[in-house]
């Protein structure tokens, strides 16, 4: 029981939609197409958010991005204020231990209201869920949190977005998707479509608390993979110097994925040569957003210089929110 309570979704109430001050564009229940979005939003424009709800963000959900057969949908956050064509965007990935979760849980809604007021663009994605030994699921999750990236590129121009700027990020279960995604390659990799016309590439990588092996983590290996193409579902061997940056995020008090799997990754991040940045957040369990409990962080960052030498640099706080190093990161991978 205690396993299913860890991995439930916890759904965001008219009171959480209030205070993370997220107004939903259309009714409940009510169908809507991105199609929609200029007339959504032009209705907005003689309602006053200021007292009520300041600095909004607006969600349009339950948007179509995988095939008319597919029940899994997604969210889109939009920033308040003038329209742009050259906005950044975040793809974000729910967790639940692969087998649960939702994109419009609490964590998922927090973050992509935290960074959609902070002017990008966020689409929070569902997957298909289910064990490994369920046949359909592995790798078609990854598959589908790649055409979620295809999708916001596909829809550039309806979204105000600029195509080059878009990056991934994850928690838990969807911590390890957003590796997959942006360290394995979008054609070739686990869940690659080497037929796709839009490319599922990102600039960036945010991982909270991931998972990046399996089998240290416990939970065995994918079925119907031989041993040369499991190595391929594990994050920590997919890195190269062509990959974009990753930042990740994990607590010490966690104790649902050991902070060991993320010293793994950031170990082989660092001998592939991946710039990366790792936030150790004191006393921080599992399943936080941009705001956890804690005692405080470090920040430990590693790039290299044109002559291939190592440069690291280290930060701390004493605060335990992670949403400036996290926006700060953001605005040099994909800018503001």
């Amino acid at each position: 029981m205690r396993c299913l309570l860890l991995f439930a979704a916890v759904a965001v109430s008219a009171a959480d939609l209030s205070k993370l001050r997220i107004h939903e564009l259309a009714e409940a229940g009510q169908s809507a197409a991105l199609a929609d979005l200029p007339r959504l939003r032009a209705a907005q424009k003689d309602k006053v958010f200021t007292t009520e709800m300041p600095n909004p963000v607006f969600r349009l959900s339950d948007l179509a991005f995988l095939a008319p057969d597919r029940k899994e949908k997604l969210d889109l956050y939009l920033p308040h204020g003038p329209a742009r064509k050259d906005r950044p965007a975040v793809v974000f990935i729910h967790g639940g231990g692969f087998t649960g979760g939702d994109k419009a849980e609490y964590r998922s809604a927090s973050v992509s209201a935290d960074l959609a007021r902070e002017g990008f663009v966020v689409v929070s994605c569902n997957y298909v869920l289910g064990p490994k030994t369920q046949e359909g699921v592995w790798p078609q999750n990854i598959a589908d949190c790649r055409e979620a990236v295809r999708w916001v590129r596909g829809h550039a121009q309806e979204l105000g977005v600029d195509p080059e700027r878009i990056a991934v990020a994850g928690g838990s279960a969807g911590g390890y998707l957003a590796l997959m995604v942006g360290l394995s390659d979008d054609k070739t990799g686990p869940g690659g479509d080497p037929l796709a016309k839009v490319s599922a590439k990102v600039a960036g990588i945010i991982d909270l608390y991931g998972v990046v092996n399996f089998s240290k983590h416990g939970k065995g290996d994918v079925p119907g993979a031989s041993a040369a193409e499991q190595a391929a579902y594990l994050p920590e061997n997919q890195g190269d110097p062509q990959d974009p940056p990753v930042l990740i995020l994990h607590g010490t008090a966690d104790t649902t994925v050991d902070i060991q799997q993320s010293k793994d990754l950031v170990a082989a991040l660092t001998k592939a040569k991946v710039v990366h940045e790792f936030i150790v957040i004191e006393s921080a369990p599992h399943t936080f957003d941009l705001h956890p409990k804690g005692s405080g962080w470090m920040l430990v960052s590693l790039r290299w210089t044109a002559s291939g030498q190592a440069a690291r640099d280290e930060i701390r706080s004493d605060r335990a929110d992670v949403l400036a190093p996290t926006l700060a990161f953001l605005k040099r991978t994909i800018g503001k």
